[in-house]
């Protein structure tokens, strides 16, 4: 019951972090409670499906008394977070299991007599609720600044993952126009140079202009566009598009 009880704390805590709830330590232990309590009941003979709903209406619980309700949309997402996150640390369990052919009792995995994934639980379930914690923050944070975008130049398009960088603010010099940076290689016949100045260098970056960009479904024409030597540092990311000209 008491590893119930650190199970579900974390996992609810997990939530709580995520999505921002603005609620008391003492609602997530209460929450916490009762999905330990709630084991008891498991040693009840049911079938698979009375205990499914039995499952079901627990959890639905744990979230009411924790966060309270406001909406089924409220409800709802911060039930989805609570079984993102039990899904998570359930494969993190199922891989103790399968890797180390342990015995499994409910939550806890004996081999040989000894309980040893309570250490792991203790030791390593935070850990990795950390890690999923920081990076759905995040994906919270920064998802809504990525972007598709297609560059048209001398027939042929380009296809690049951007993101919105708003320390990009880099502009033409006397026409003020907006600069996007890629470093993809992209063969450019007319090109010019711009003046630039970072956090620890500046210089003189090679810039062409677009016949056009698609940045989702916004069309914009005559873009200057900056090519990078350098990789961007953002994972996934090929674009850095410039505030200036999505506010234009």
């Amino acid at each position: 019951m008491i590893l119930n009880f650190f199970f579900d704390f974390i996992l609810l805590l997990s939530v709580s972090i995520l999505l921002r709830r603005n609620v008391s330590i003492y609602k997530i232990l209460g929450g916490s409670f009762i999905g330990g309590v709630s084991i008891l009941f498991l040693f009840i003979d049911l079938n698979s499906l009375t205990l499914f709903i039995y499952k079901f209406m627990i959890s639905i619980l744990m979230i009411l008394v924790s966060f309270g309700y406001k909406s089924i949309k409220y409800t709802f997402k911060n039930m989805l977070y609570l079984y993102t996150a039990s899904i998570i640390l359930g494969g993190f369990l199922y891989f103790l299991n399968v890797e180390f052919s342990y015995q499994q009792y409910g939550l806890v995995f004996v081999n040989n007599g000894l309980s040893v994934n309570v250490i792991f639980l203790i030791i390593f379930c935070p850990i990795i609720i950390y890690i999923y914690v920081k990076q759905g923050l995040w994906l919270k944070n920064n998802y809504s600044n990525y972007y598709k975008v297609t560059i048209y130049y001398d027939n042929k398009k380009y296809l690049l993952n951007a993101f919105l960088d708003t320390g990009n603010n880099l502009v033409v010099p006397f026409t003020k126009k907006p600069v996007i940076l890629v470093n993809k290689k992209i063969k450019v016949d007319k090109f010019f140079y711009i003046p630039y100045k970072g956090v620890n260098n500046q210089g003189m970056i090679k810039c062409f202009k677009a016949d056009k960009i698609e940045i989702n479904n916004l069309v914009k024409k005559n873009i200057i566009v900056g090519l990078l030597n350098e990789k961007i540092k953002i994972d996934g990311v090929d674009c850095l598009l410039n505030k200036k000209l999505l506010e234009g």
